[in-house]
């Protein structure tokens, strides 16, 4: 006969995979979703570039609907860190289909914002669902958030192993059990397959050489990976300051709607679409042909423009554009394949703004292949040393050996003083 403590363990084994399946599929299929409409917005954007006129009135709405329906969800992936770290009530589910459509409206009236972040609060505010329906305490909590950040992310980019970091490693695995660790990994499997079932598609990129590291080659990687880590702090202080100089304005909602039309007269004048939405062409181009030298800066301009003033995607898929177009830029001065340093620029400085060097790393190898991986390793750890103690996410606990570095650095600079 099996003993009470194996059907205990059989029981609480299938409870959580029951859990991870249907994580794992409503968030894939959520961001299955948010793919397709993405990429119909920018087709039918691409097609009526007279809509970015009506920017002003996309913002507005926004602003409206997250200022009398969505306060408790406004804080994005903020909120999720946040009760991660300090359980206090359940994720609203109305975030799900507030950032959903928010996100969408910032893209087809062409605002400069990414997707990972409305993919990681989809799957997030789905998965605390679960909380109640499955009657866990704090500690399972944590888990089941673990589990929603790893299915979004996942997901969204199909990168199933860097989504299951991702998740542990944003939180630098603080109070993260080894059943989490299993189940972030499980999630994420079954939210990438999700949206492979699903038949959506996602962008690949290539680096067909890839020269031997040595000395040489090292003196390159170095300096450049430090550029990387600088641009991604630049990033992330311009993000900031965009949010603290529109926080300016009493009434949320005419943030959106004022910055609207600020970015929409701007980008008239400049007579260039290519800042607009994700980007990806332009990224996908950087692999091939060397990115003017002013892309990766306006691509930080307008992003941060875009997202202080209260629209809403992410951060990361702009992060992805402005590290491989300055990486294609500087191959003009660098002695290594322009592929190569594209690569390196879109995973370092994602690196840098988040935390997050192993995911970043796994994911660099998940998106151009394992032989990249020691160049690709080098730039996000490097890149995430010389970023700077401030990334995007306002709530992150930065911890481990940059806490140490900048603690340090921050203490001799009161002793000199």
């Amino acid at each position: 006969m099996i003993s009470e403590k194996i059907k205990k363990t059989i029981l609480l084994s299938l409870k959580w995979i029951l859990i991870c399946v249907l994580i794992g599929f409503f968030s894939g299929s959520a961001s299955a979703f948010l793919l397709v409409a993405l990429e119909w917005a920018a087709e039918y954007r691409g097609e009526n570039s007279w809509i970015l006129w009506l920017l002003p009135i996309g913002g507005l709405l926004i602003g409206l609907l997250y200022h009398y329906y969505g306060s408790s969800a406004v804080r994005g992936n903020n909120l999720l860190l946040e009760e991660y770290e300090t359980p206090k009530k359940t994720i609203p589910l109305k975030m799900a289909p507030l950032v959903l459509f928010g996100t969408i409206i910032t893209h087809l009236f062409g605002g400069s914002a990414g997707r990972e972040g409305t993919a990681v609060q989809m799957g997030g505010s789905i998965a605390d669902q679960f909380t109640r329906i499955f009657k866990l305490d704090n500690s399972e909590r944590k888990t089941i958030i673990i589990l929603g950040i790893s299915a979004g992310f996942a997901s969204v980019f199909g990168t199933p192993l860097a989504g299951a970091l991702f998740a542990l490693e944003v939180l630098y695995f603080s109070k993260v059990s080894y059943k989490s660790i299993i189940l972030s990994f499980l999630v994420a499997f079954i939210a990438y397959f999700t949206v492979e079932i699903w038949a959506v598609k996602h962008t690949h990129y290539s680096i067909p050489i890839v020269p031997d590291i040595n000395i040489n080659t090292l003196l390159w990687i170095i300096p450049i990976s430090i550029v990387f880590g600088l641009t991604a702090m630049l990033f992330s202080r311009s993000t900031h300051f965009w949010g603290t100089l529109f926080a300016k304005i009493q009434y949320p909602p005419l943030r959106p709607f004022v910055g609207g039309i600020v970015f929409a007269v701007v980008i008239y004048f400049i007579g260039t679409t290519k800042y607009l939405g994700l980007g990806v062409p332009i990224i996908v181009n950087s692999f091939s042909e060397p990115s003017e030298y002013y892309d990766f800066l306006a691509k930080i301009l307008f992003t941060g423009f875009t997202l202080g003033a209260g629209f809403k995607g992410g951060e990361v898929t702009p992060l992805f554009f402005i590290g491989a177009t300055l990486g294609s830029t500087l191959s003009l001065f660098v002695p290594l394949p322009i592929a190569l340093l594209a690569g390196m620029g879109f995973v370092a400085v994602f690196s840098g703004a988040t935390h997050t060097p192993i995911a970043c790393t796994v994911m660099g190898i998940e998106l151009f292949g394992i032989q990249s991986g020691a160049y690709i390793g080098l730039a996000c750890f490097i890149a995430y040393l010389a970023s700077g103690s401030i990334g995007i996410y306002h709530s992150q606990i930065v911890r481990g050996p940059k806490h140490y570095l900048y603690q340090k650095l921050k203490r001799k600079k009161l002793d000199n003083f």
